[in-house]
């Protein structure tokens, strides 16, 4: 199962992604050596270059190594020049690319994906300086090789377990939408590893008692606003706390090992990483013969069927329940006092937070579920535009435990999600 998964997360468009690469560096190349070379003076780096991402990725990172002699040219207040001469090079061999000058580099959108180009200095001890353009301007350094090396290094003793981990929890971070750096997710698994040496000559069997271990590790780390990298000991910031969201991945995790031998075990790990992780292939043939025997069509539609999904911010919805002559209800504040959800109540979901600078799209699905739906012919869970409100009005009708969702989109991209479950009760239960 989670060889299948593991293979299942590998990159569909490394091919475009690299030659993207290579225009970026040529054009760089052109404008400050006059070479064409798609190859030289430039290194990849992130989550790309340290081979941890995984399909979907939408954030891509990449230095230029500026010629020495321009240093000159920049050293006194010339950060945003230098940018902005990186940019120029670009627009000038690409034209119709959308590119753009932000604080520390220039940003390169493509269909699906952008490219962050970040202009450095090579230093005599391997490190490497890079504008800041905020305020006055300044020089700032980073040290990505040594963290690229130590990443390598541990992933090499630890029976290359360290960067399938990493990419594990990339998906379960795609499934439950939590805000995380593909940066700090390295750190806290390179971070894990150095507390156990149970996997060191471990390998895909033992992978669903590393998720639980995993996860149990992260649900009981105290809560802090930043961790060191791995190799460069440069500070990661935690933009939202995970902990609560790795809690319950554990118990997911553990009622997914006690379904081992039963047939519903693919599923329970779906709960955990999401779509990526396959279905059973007995669960696929029964699926198809219960769909083609059915009085119900199955409606739902996936928003990883129509977007990449990768999760760099926090959007969180809830709920306001409303029925005339009752005192008006938040929906997770019902589910957390276990104040049962009655039909015919009035529901408005709404965008309550969102990290996401603008521009973006949002959009949502509702999905009932449960004997009720498939007998009235009436699953939903098409995927529907916002329509510029950030809320949508539901009302409660039969028994049943539904679920919305809400993605926000950016650069065709879902880049923050979540969802709310709705049960609904009978009068009777």
């Amino acid at each position: 199962m989670f060889s299948d998964f593991l293979g299942n997360l590998a990159i569909a468009n490394s091919k475009t992604i690299s030659n993207r690469y290579g225009e970026l560096t040529a054009a760089l190349n052109k404008y400050f050596r006059n070479t064409d070379s798609k190859t030289d003076n430039s290194f990849q780096v992130g989550s790309f270059g340290r081979k941890t991402g995984i399909n979907g990725i939408s954030d891509l990172d990449m230095l230029y190594f500026m010629p020495k002699g321009k240093w000159s040219s920049y050293e006194d207040g010339g950060q945003y020049k230098l940018l902005k001469d990186a940019k120029d090079a670009i627009k000038a061999r690409y034209p119709s690319t959308a590119v753009r000058v932000d604080r520390l580099v220039v940003t390169v959108t493509y269909t699906n994906f952008h490219v962050e180009v970040q202009t450095v200095f090579e230093q005599d001890d391997g490190s490497y300086k890079f504008p800041d353009t905020k305020g006055n301007g300044c020089w700032r350094i980073t040290k990505p090789r040594e963290e690229m090396n130590e990443l390598s290094e541990a992933d090499a003793k630890r029976n290359y377990n360290l960067k399938r981990l990493c990419k594990m929890a990339r998906a379960w971070r795609n499934k439950h939408g939590q805000e995380m750096s593909g940066l700090l997710v390295d750190t806290l698994a390179y971070n894990f590893f150095n507390t156990t040496c149970d996997y060191d000559d471990k390998s895909y069997l033992y992978y669903d008692i590393l998720s639980r271990d995993f996860f149990k590790y992260l649900s009981e780390l105290p809560k802090q606003g930043e961790y060191a990298a791995p190799g460069s000991r440069q500070r990661v910031k935690v933009k939202k706390n995970f902990q609560r969201k790795a809690k319950k991945a554990y118990s997911l995790c553990l009622d997914a090992i006690r379904a081992q031998n039963q047939k519903n075990v693919n599923d329970k790990w779906r709960g955990v990483y999401g779509r990526p992780f396959p279905p059973a292939k007995q669960e696929v043939v029964e699926a198809s013969m219960e769909k083609s025997a059915s009085s119900w069509r199955n409606t739902e539609e996936f928003i990883g069927d129509r977007y990449p999904i990768d999760i760099r911010y926090t959007l969180l919805i809830d709920c306001e329940v409303r029925q005339d002559g009752f005192q008006m209800h938040f929906l997770r504040e019902m589910l957390a006092k276990r104040i049962p959800l009655l039909a015919r109540k009035s529901l408005e979901f709404r965008v309550k937070e969102v990290s996401v600078p603008e521009p973006f799209e949002i959009k949502w699905k509702v999905l009932n579920r449960g004997e009720i739906a498939r007998k009235r012919d009436c699953i939903r869970g098409q995927i529907w535009p916002d329509g510029g409100r950030r809320c949508r009005t539901e009302k409660t009708k039969f028994r049943g435990d539904h679920v919305v969702e809400c993605y926000a989109i950016k650069n065709g991209v879902v880049v923050a999600k979540d969802r709310i479950h709705v049960p609904i009760k009978s009068d009777d239960d």
